[in-house]
């Protein structure tokens, strides 16, 4: 295949990508306020974390984004600038988990009882239905742009990234909704702030692989 072919068939490859971002950042801002909004009203500890995910996700949608129309365009690819967008992804991750931590920790010690959100609840659930399968189509496109050109491998590590922020948004809406579920029908008030733990360490999982650059690999 010559360069100006590969590079065709990379603009080709790119443009589902680019449809994906925008349908991630409509979403995430839809997601986040609705989220936030809830979660502060209720006192919710996961749905409050579950809406600070949405804004990291959504800031992590429009760098993704940028750089993908500018491979669109271009013919060239810095290493460090990717790298940087990774570190940035990874930042947000540890920042998530630094809060759900802290704040669980608190509500357990205190005791604090989150009000029933409905409004949360419907989120999640919502989310737990469309997160995956983005994820999964993040993950297929990546893996159609790899091979192509040098640029095609920096694209489908940025994917990767994003995809897998995308699958750890349909992680967190599971385990939110589940301590949504459980402090609503049984009382059980911790589920709530332990529905936070899990997300933290998913979080703190998710930050070190994309601070390692382990993303740019094929999974």
């Amino acid at each position: 295949m010559t360069a100006s072919a590969a590079q065709r068939g990379l603009r080709h490859a790119l443009r589902p990508a680019v449809a994906a971002e925008w349908f991630t950042l409509g979403w995430m801002a839809a997601e986040a306020a609705v989220a936030l909004v809830a979660g502060v009203a209720a006192g919710s500890i996961a749905l409050t974390g579950f809406g600070i995910d949405s804004v990291i996700e959504l800031a992590t949608a429009l760098l993704v984004l940028r750089r993908l129309l500018h491979y669109r365009h271009n013919a060239t690819a810095e290493e460090v600038t990717e790298r940087r967008v990774l570190r940035y992804i990874a930042y947000g991750f540890f920042a998530l988990a630094a809060y759900v931590l802290i704040d669980g920790l608190i509500a357990l010690l205190s005791r604090s009882h989150p009000e029933h959100s409905p409004a949360g609840l419907a989120l999640t659930l919502a989310a737990l239905a469309v997160m995956p399968a983005l994820g999964l189509w993040k993950r297929r496109i990546a893996a159609n742009a790899e091979p192509l050109t040098e640029i095609g491998r920096f694209a489908a590590g940025l994917l990767r990234a994003d995809a897998a922020e995308t699958l750890l948004c349909a992680t967190l809406s599971l385990a939110t909704a589940l301590g949504l579920l459980l402090d609503l029908t049984l009382g059980w008030w911790w589920a709530d702030p332990l529905a936070g733990f899990v997300i933290a360490i998913l979080a703190v999982r998710e930050g070190r692989e994309a601070l390692a650059g382990e993303l740019f690999c094929e999974d």
